[in-house]
């Protein structure tokens, strides 16, 4: 069996802030195989994009303290220098965002933009860059790329921003895409275009994927492994039977949020049905918190009726 190309162990990161200290991630640890799908599936707040954006480096700076250790082929990163994340990001792990008219500079057309994340990473002379980067906007299905990537952001429609988004995190052909709640902000019709995307890129360059989301649709339509996350921890993982019908603990935390997620999505994929049914059986059965869950958020579940 091939090495995990990333392994993360015991992840804590917290946050000191004016009312006290935020612990965002509470010991995560989980690994991502070569051309494997992993979802991070839980409700708002429960640490996922944190646990995400810390893995290459996004989350430091001087009110936050991160422990546990976070190797990329075998590379430590919590530990690495800011220029060596900065060789990685982008190159070797690159990031798609869930609002991409927020992350483009809307005053920078959509090829410039490509373009100086390609010579950041690579040497070579700028019209050869600007090729790729036309190329990376056909790849991902933009129309007429070379005159699409004289275009401003706002002249993209949504879906297309996010595919353009997708253009420059892969212009770099790197070996790991973590996208964080990439179809949020899309139409259904968006949404389940996104998805066949990142699956035919998953398919057809073996393309690691970290997802991050809070919609069990999506998790059925493209994963091939799940973790849940509530309150900074991972309280579930496995394959989607596994989660779906076989859970190894109880899941009943964060499932609330989670179950009309999967119900809203289950009106337009059916995969979706069997995710909405066994976490409304976990919701009829009221399973019990797990134990290991600090004794607040138990409270506050308790107190909410969950």
């Amino acid at each position: 069996m091939a090495q995990p190309l990333l392994e993360v162990e015991d992840l804590r990161v917290s946050f000191a802030t004016d009312q006290g200290t935020v612990q965002a991630v509470d010991g995560v640890s989980f690994h991502l195989n070569p051309g494997e799908v992993l979802s991070i599936v839980g409700e708002s707040g429960s640490g996922k994009s944190v646990t995400a954006m810390s893995i290459v480096g996004l989350t430091r700076g001087p009110n936050a303290r991160i422990s546990g250790s976070v190797r990329y082929q075998g590379k430590e990163l919590t530990t690495a220098s800011n220029e060596e994340l900065q060789a990685i990001r982008g190159d070797q792990i690159a990031m798609v965002f869930q609002d991409p008219m927020s992350s483009f500079n809307p005053v920078q057309k959509i090829g410039d933009q490509i373009i100086e994340a390609i010579l950041a990473h690579r040497d070579m002379p700028k019209d050869e860059a600007r090729a790729r980067a036309v190329d990376s906007l056909g790849s991902v299905g933009i129309p007429d790329p070379s005159t699409r990537a004289q275009h401003y952001p706002f002249e993209y429609s949504g879906g297309m921003r996010q595919r353009a988004m997708i253009a420059m995190a892969l212009a770099l052909e790197p070996a790991i895409l973590i996208a964080d709640e990439p179809t949020t902000a899309l139409d259904v019709t968006i949404q389940a275009q996104i998805l066949e995307l990142l699956k035919e890129l998953n398919a057809e360059r073996d393309l690691s994927v970290i997802l991050i989301t809070h919609d069990l649709g999506v998790v059925a339509e493209i994963a091939d492994r799940v973790h849940v996350m509530y309150a900074g921890q991972i309280v579930e993982g496995g394959t989607l039977d596994e989660i779906f019908y076989d859970p190894q603990q109880p899941v009943h935390v964060g499932a609330d949020g989670l179950i009309d997620a999967a119900r809203s999505a289950a009106a337009r994929s059916p995969a979706a049905d069997r995710g909405a049914a066994a976490l409304a059986d976990l919701a009829a059965r009221r399973l019990p918190l797990p134990a290991s869950l600090p004794a607040r958020v138990r409270q506050v579940r308790r107190a909410a009726g969950a």
